[in-house]
């Protein structure tokens, strides 16, 4: 196999909100909460309606992403044995993706994100992680990890406990190790870490400038490519209007973004980037066309409503 993804298995419930009602919820724009009360999550959803509900997660929809382009990939990530865990896993096998787990009934159930999208085409997520959060070692086989070329993981994965083990038991197994760092509050929660891990544990890791920046604290984007060049790893950044950046030891490749776009919804952006520029590296693409694989594959995922093509 040529990709394994591991992340929270979560159903997308997406809608189209007014900027008010991110303000009167007090929600940042473009960023992800946690929401950890059943009720709170019920709240937020009981007036909106649902333009669309597809089964999601970051690492989920990379991974789909990578099997539209034909490569053979699988996915582990925890639902509960319901009615959205049904429709989870029917989602990944009508997209021939390989479903690495038998779902059972858990005392939580399948993971829910509300996709809130702006005009402006933003998204601002509300994630009730559910039984997704609690994924553990035992739900991550070491040879499914071996028989891939590649793990690809999600910092949204990464917290204390079992999902932590869970994760430190994938990198351990795997050959390579793909990471996207996924958010800014993520990587402000476990800096510690995830610099240890973009150091030393991981092969490529995927960051907007946002995340990369706060990680390491720098000043300005010549101190992320100063710090990329010295790890001689792939590091891979997107930088919204400025294209992306891919840094490989003293390898530097840019692209820029595509023009004339009718951009309708952000949502997916960066999952659908991580996916074609993995398409371009497991399939021996250069540096610079694995890049623009990335920006083509995001450029088609912003001008629909949705995270999956």
């Amino acid at each position: 196999m040529k990709i394994l993804g591991i992340g929270n298995a979560i159903v997308d419930v997406i809608c189209k909100v007014e900027d008010d009602f991110i303000k009167n919820n007090s929600l940042i724009k473009s960023t992800m909460k946690l929401i950890f009360d059943r009720s709170e999550f019920q709240s937020l959803l009981k007036n909106l309606k649902i333009e669309k509900t597809v089964s999601g997660g970051s690492v989920a929809n990379s991974i789909v992403g990578l099997s539209q382009l034909g490569n053979e990939v699988g996915f582990i990530g925890k639902v509960s044995d319901d009615e959205l865990g049904g429709k989870y896993e029917e989602g990944l096998k009508q997209e021939n993706v390989k479903y690495f787990y038998n779902k059972k009934k858990e005392e939580l159930p399948t993971g829910t994100c509300l996709i809130l999208v702006t005009p402006d085409s933003e998204r601002t997520m509300c994630t009730y992680l559910g039984t997704a959060g609690k994924i553990n070692e035992d739900d991550v086989s070491s040879d499914d990890i071996k028989k891939s070329e590649i793990i690809l993981l999600e910092g949204y994965l990464w917290d204390e406990g079992d999902p932590k083990k869970a994760f430190e038991k994938a990198i351990h197994s795997a050959n390579k190790v793909a990471m996207s760092l996924s958010d800014q509050f993520c990587v402000d929660r476990h800096k510690p870490h995830f610099l240890e891990l973009v150091k030393n544990k991981l092969d490529i890791t995927f960051a907007n400038e946002q995340e990369i920046t706060s990680l390491i604290n720098a000043k300005n984007f010549d101190e992320v490519v100063t710090f990329s060049k010295s790890l001689k790893k792939i590091i891979v950044v997107t930088r919204g209007e400025n294209g992306a950046v891919a840094i490989n030891g003293d390898e530097v490749v840019e692209c820029g973004v595509k023009q004339g776009l009718k951009i309708v919804d952000l949502t997916g952006a960066g999952d659908l980037f991580a996916g074609g520029f993995l398409h371009g590296y497991v399939n021996n693409m250069s540096l610079k066309n694995s890049l623009e694989k990335g920006t083509e594959m995001s450029s088609q995922v912003i001008q629909q409503i949705g995270a999956r093509l």
